[in-house]
């Protein structure tokens, strides 16, 4: 950053409160801005954490296939043909089309067997 802003981030680090409630109300004077709508979003950001904990209680998992190296096809096919009952023709289909759901709505030990036996064949997944 400029010295000058340097410089204005030091003053406003000594204002009071008072000072500071008064400094926002000239910027919005001056500048027609209006700061609540800074503040509302502050209040949303704080909700967020909230939201991270009701996904952590999840029971059911979707199983995504990321990415499948050329060289790990054949292997990751095998696998997917395994876990989706699929035939050969769907299977390929489904590989080649990586980043793809495979499986929706089933156990954590199911969904992370499954990643697991993915990534053994070399190929790259995760749980949605």
């Amino acid at each position: 950053m400029s010295e000058k802003i340097d410089q204005i981030v030091e003053d406003l680090k000594t204002l009071t409160l008072l000072e500071a409630s008064e400094l926002v109300s000239k910027i919005e004077e001056t500048f027609g801005v209006d700061a609540s709508a800074a503040a509302g979003g502050a209040v949303v950001m704080a909700a967020a954490p909230g939201a991270a904990e009701e996904v952590e209680e999840k029971t059911e998992f979707d199983l995504m296939l990321d990415e499948v190296p050329a060289d790990k096809k054949i292997a990751v096919l095998k696998v997917v043909r395994g876990l989706t009952g699929l035939g050969l023709k769907e299977a390929k289909e489904l590989v080649e089309s990586a980043p793809k759901q495979i499986q929706e709505g089933i156990a954590k030990d199911a969904a992370e067997d499954a990643k697991k036996q993915i990534e053994d064949a070399g190929g790259k997944a995760s749980l949605k």
